[in-house]
């Protein structure tokens, strides 16, 4: 593939790999998120744009690895959950943020969490490196599916 061409497609899968953080900037924290009981190892919000920046970055070149290798036909079900997983990654700033309901972004959450743990597999098997860039993102979201047990049930009332 010339250069050109691969710096091209390497820009389009981290292009891909953003519109979750798209998604997710169209609902912000805000007043409500400030109002909940939050466990003290909560990050402080600095942390989380420059974190999930390196992580898109992270996941867009993963694919590019995956897809370089023959493109969507030398790995469908790779870049398929790949796919499924961005949308679900997309779908729990919503949940969270945009119809405050914990709950559901939790179960949100552990799918995403699934479908990252199945994406590393099968990256890993198309790419070693491919799927080593996906181990911060599922460490990531394990950590981050647990902060939001933790304030649904800090704020269930039960």
């Amino acid at each position: 593939m010339k250069t050109s061409a691969n710096i091209i497609s390497l820009l389009a899968w981290i292009a891909i790999s953003f519109v979750p953080a798209f998604v997710g900037s169209q609902f912000m924290p805000g007043e409500w998120y400030s109002q909940l009981r939050k466990p003290s190892w909560t990050p402080p919000g600095y942390v989380f744009g420059p974190v999930w920046s390196f992580l898109y970055l992270s996941m867009g070149v993963a694919a590019w690895l995956v897809w370089k290798r023959g493109g969507y036909m030398a790995a469908p079900v790779a870049l398929t959950l790949f796919f499924i997983q961005l949308m679900f990654n997309g779908i729990w700033s919503w949940l969270f943020f945009g119809i405050h309901r914990p709950d559901l972004a939790f179960v949100d959450i552990t799918i995403l969490w699934c479908l990252i743990l199945a994406t590393g597999i099968a990256f890993w098997r198309q790419s070693i490196p491919a799927g080593a860039l996906l181990v911060p993102y599922f460490l990531w979201v394990s950590f981050a599916a647990i902060l939001n047990f933790s304030i649904w049930r800090l704020n269930s009332g039960g």
